[in-house]
């Protein structure tokens, strides 16, 4: 077996265009994404492309088909033989194509592919399949199909963005500095103190008497955040990140909330000013944004046409402006001010809600608005204390974006034992969080982090109203896929 392993010998596929211009007839079929394909600069032969028909047009004396592999929004174009036509060969259908790679003579495409075979992989059927050629379905429609919808354009092209601002966030970090940390998904830990979390228990407890022993020691939930484990880490490593699944059981099927979404969480050791938190926010939010736009312009383009045709605009200039910032006491002097009426009455101790903080940026001139030092009854209790008199504060921060809202949350973390015991004690939660006061006593530093909502960032960036829109697989049908 081992002989075996040591004689195999992958296959050589060539990626990139310059190497697949030179191949000689006499070597084996380069394999090509369409996106490659459509990026070449030079006629290359012995090619070959998969992916699946998106239009077939059969004239007298020539077959055009127009396939994509998920790989980029344009198609690339395949010029045949009517011979090569098949029953099978429709709208839907899976195939592989084997020719030339030639220039194009259309002004709006680079290069085609004039096929020497074609493959029919998977047929389809076109009749019984929920989506039409030269279709565009609405996303309402598209939601019934949750297992087919990421062929549609647009959520191909979401889905291409996303994963474009998955990389950007993780090479910002790493340029920075930055550990990357994978935080536990189940925990004993409510961050938030919400208490809106989904508990964890084998199907067996669901039916066993409460007496009996359960699998775990202590109550078990899924995450709300990582931050409090990434504090921890920020005590060794200074710099860390996690980018993952965190879970809220807020009861609400509204466009805004998804009970399963990724967090972005950064914490900082070695800092004692909130600006230095909101300066990582902002870059972090700038970088990736810019990032998105140069590497998918043509997907983040579709959604600015089609979905969103202000957005284009709002982006741009956000990315030339620097964010505002205002205090919590003067964003409900504003509110108080304002002459629209708001279903909830702003006061200084309440909470904002999503209409005051629309109104709040819009007041702002639609730049993305940071709004800093809470109220301390409002806030968890790991924000740091102002000590600022009667109307008490922590140095916590929320940026707030048009057409969104709150899209990040942040603060320093109080590092003094006293205070933070203090407060824990009031909470009867000291015992709980022994091991949160350790962090106190064994070489404290002044730190601080923040979240970011990953679905609400591209809901911004994209212009999406409802935020199922942006998940790869929403929970609207199909048992199989809740």
């Amino acid at each position: 077996m081992l002989a075996a392993r040591r004689g195999w010998r992958a296959p050589r596929a060539c990626w990139a265009p310059r190497r697949c211009a030179a191949l000689s007839p006499g070597r084996a079929a380069a394999r090509l994404r369409v996106r490659q394909a459509l990026a070449a600069r030079e006629p290359a032969g012995g090619v070959t492309v998969q992916g699946w028909v998106r239009s077939v047009r059969s004239q007298k004396e020539v077959l055009f088909l127009h396939i994509n592999d998920g790989s980029s929004l344009e198609n690339l174009q395949v010029v045949a033989d009517p011979s090569l036509e098949t029953r099978d060969l429709t709208f839907g259908s899976a195939v592989e194509v084997q020719g030339k790679l030639v220039k194009s003579p259309h002004r709006m495409q680079n290069m085609e592919l004039k096929a020497e075979t074609i493959r029919v992989v998977g047929p389809c059927d076109t009749w019984a399949f929920p989506l039409k050629t030269k279709e565009r379905h609405p996303l309402e429609y598209v939601r019934q199909f949750p297992h087919l919808r990421c062929r549609t354009n647009t959520l191909g092209s979401l889905l291409r963005v996303r994963s474009e601002a998955t990389a950007a966030i993780h090479a910002f970090f790493k340029e920075n500095g930055y550990m990357h940390i994978h935080t536990p998904i189940i925990t004993s830990n409510d961050c938030e103190g919400a208490g809106e979390l989904f508990q964890i228990e084998t199907s067996n407890e669901a039916r066993e008497s409460a007496e009996k022993n359960h699998f775990f020691d202590v109550p078990a939930f899924l995450t709300v955040s990582g931050q409090l484990h990434l504090e921890v880490m920020a005590g060794a490593f200074t710099r860390v990140f996690t980018f993952g699944p965190t879970f809220r059981a807020e009861n609400s099927q509204s466009r805004r909330h998804l009970a399963e979404f990724y967090m972005v969480e950064a914490e900082l050791s070695f800092t004692e000013s909130l600006q230095d938190i909101m300066q990582v926010m902002e870059d972090l939010f700038k970088t990736a944004t810019s990032t998105v736009l140069s590497k998918c312009p043509h997907d983040v383009e579709l959604f600015h046409k089609y979905v969103a045709p202000a957005q284009k605009g709002r982006l741009e200039q956000m990315l030339k402006k620097r964010f505002v910032t205002i205090s919590y006491s003067e964003a409900v002097e504003i509110l108080k001010q304002a002459s629209q009426t708001f279903t909830f009455k702003p006061e200084w101790g309440c909470d904002l809600q999503t209409e005051h903080e629309k109104y709040l940026v819009k007041h702002c001139g639609e730049v993305p608005l940071f709004v800093i030092n809470y109220p301390y009854d409002l806030k968890p209790f790991y924000m740091r204390d102002n000590e600022d008199g009667p109307q008490h504060t922590v140095a916590a921060v929320d940026l707030l974006v048009p057409g969104i809202g709150e899209l990040c949350g942040g603060s320093l973390r109080e590092e003094r034992l006293p205070f933070i015991e203090s407060r824990l004690q009031r909470l009867g939660l000291a015992d709980a969080y022994q091991w949160y006061l350790d962090l106190r006593k064994f070489g404290s530093v002044p730190h601080g982090g923040f979240g970011m909502g990953f679905e609400r960032y591209l809901q911004y960036v994209l212009g999406v109203d409802n935020i199922k829109d942006v998940i790869p697989f929403p929970r609207f049908s199909h048992s199989c896929l809740l």
